[in-house]
């Protein structure tokens, strides 16, 4: 009971910041970032089964995806506020790093 509660109060923060990176940013690692979420959460759930220890990797990686799907909405953010006030356009770049960084959320 406890970890689909714990599911469900964290969908709706998983879901703003989703939304926000595939916007803002990009969306091929955002998506990326999404499906993986969506595993760990299931990692996670099935670690409520057995010892409560077994949870924990997957709470912790949860967390993780979370953190790099807000960096990338507020990376898109920025960007477009560079661009309104100096006509400055990173998103290529912004593209770049996190196409080069998402592969690394699947290290644990």
């Amino acid at each position: 009971f406890h970890s689909s509660q714990n599911c469900g109060h964290a969908y709706p923060t998983f879901l703003a910041v989703l939304w926000c990176a595939g916007l803002l940013c990009s969306q091929a690692p955002a998506a990326f970032a999404g499906l993986m979420y969506l595993f760990v959460r299931q990692k996670y759930f099935v670690g409520y089964l057995g010892e409560r220890t077994q949870s924990t990797p997957g709470y912790l990686f949860g967390k993780r995806i979370i953190l790099f799907l807000f960096l990338m909405s507020v990376a898109g953010i920025l960007n477009y506020y560079l661009i309104f006030f100096f006509g400055s356009d990173f998103e290529i770049h912004i593209k770049t790093i996190t196409s080069a960084i998402s592969p690394l959320l699947l290290i644990p």
